[in-house]
């Protein structure tokens, strides 16, 4: 294991009907005046933004509103929250929504005490200061709740880029599974793709010796697999929703990547099909994760084969482990597609003859070096390669 630190502040407020509190949680983190922060109509028509603001008003705090993030938060938002919450002197942001919602906050509040433009920071800046935030989560799945990190899609080129930074680790995370239970079961896949994804990005490792957070991953992994045919057959079951909200905060808090490397290949190469096709990015995650772990199964085959074995009970052969890790991947697949995740480019809806245009720019676009990954080190070939793994 190699060393670290660890240190992950966000005071969170898990359950039913928590969100009328927001208010006394915004008070309680230095907030006078918010920008409260969301995407479509959902949190308008479920009423959850009525019940949010009549906490600030209970509180007397003082709010504005900036609504209309998408899925893939752009920066022209971003721009538009910056410069409101300069004119109307925000001191506290309030993300109520998605992962989505919170990235675009947390872009936000990264711009507004900065100089220069905000996406410098997505060019490979560290975020040191930020007006602080807290959140009031819709659905599970980026884990942006508490975390340090943000991704956004500059309409500019269309890059999609993240950044990071302990600043923008929210001040509060209010989770109630019940806001869940509306989500489509679509929407909800995804969710639970992407949480899969951040373990396995984890997983992937070159470093030795890290039992501790290998096991912890795993029990988050097997989570998932449990809980999520539950949600998709019944989207009220409040239990199933729980375990996944907390298992998709646990996942990308960085309690189960302290001390190891870590991969972000699967992300890194799906942000360009989401940044293209504006495909959910869960839904890109399913396609791109299968492809990705194939074509690197050379590089540590018992790795792969371990958590075939320990996760999704594949039988160990010892004489030809490969095998074994195969058949991981396609376990991994099957779940996919079962809970109605896409296998293929046709069914993302990304073409064939844009490869080389993704390879291209997820090596070399905007201020790539060309190669990504950190599990294994891929060129543009390599990226072509892996894309024509999903045709």
């Amino acid at each position: 294991m190699d060393n670290f630190t660890f240190y992950a502040p966000t005071y969170f407020v898990f359950g039913k009907d928590t969100e009328n509190e927001t208010g006394k949680y915004v008070k309680r983190f230095g907030g006078t005046k918010v920008l409260i922060h969301y995407g479509g109509g959902s949190v308008v028509r479920s009423g959850l933004l009525d019940r949010v603001k009549k906490s600030l008003d209970e509180e007397n705090i003082g709010y504005v509103e900036l609504g209309g993030v998408k899925p893939n938060p752009r920066s022209g938002l971003v721009y538009k929250g910056i410069e409101l919450c300069r004119k109307e002197k925000v001191d506290f942001i309030l993300a109520v929504g998605g992962g989505s919602t919170i990235d675009s906050a947390k872009a936000i509040a990264a711009g507004v005490p900065y100089d220069g433009d905000f996406w410098d920071y997505y060019q490979g800046g560290i975020v040191n200061e930020a007006v602080p935030l807290g959140t009031v989560v819709t659905i599970s799945a980026a884990g942006s709740e508490g975390s340090p990190d943000s991704v956004i899609t500059k309409e500019e080129g269309m890059y999609k880029r993240a950044t990071t930074g302990e600043a923008l680790r929210p001040k509060f995370t209010i989770m109630n599974p019940a806001l869940t239970q509306t989500l489509p079961a679509f929407q909800t896949a995804c969710g639970i793709t992407d949480i899969i994804a951040h373990l396995y990005e984890r997983y992937l490792t070159n470093t030795k010796e890290v039992e501790c957070t290998d096991r912890m991953i795993e029990a988050l992994l097997l989570t998932m697999i449990h809980e999520g045919p539950r949600v998709i057959e019944n989207p009220n079951h409040y239990d199933a929703r729980a375990n996944i909200m907390w298992a998709g905060m646990m996942a990308h808090n960085n309690s189960c990547g302290v001390g190891r490397t870590q991969d972000w290949t699967s992300h890194n190469i799906e942000h360009e099909l989401s940044a293209l096709y504006d495909c959910a990015h869960g839904a890109g995650l399913a396609v791109v994760m299968p492809a990705v772990f194939t074509y690197n199964l050379s590089h540590d085959v018992m790795r792969l084969a371990q958590v075939a074995v320990r996760v999704w009970g594949c039988q160990m052969d010892f004489y030809n482990p490969e095998r074994t890790a195969r058949e991981g991947i396609e376990a991994l697949r099957s779940f996919l597609t079962s809970i109605g995740m896409p296998k293929n480019f046709e069914e993302l809806g990304a073409k064939e003859e844009d490869i080389e245009k993704l390879a291209y720019t997820c090596c070399y676009g905007d201020v790539e070096t060309g190669e990504t990954g950190g599990y294994v080190r891929l060129n543009q070939k390599d990226v072509e390669n892996i894309y024509r793994l999903m045709v």
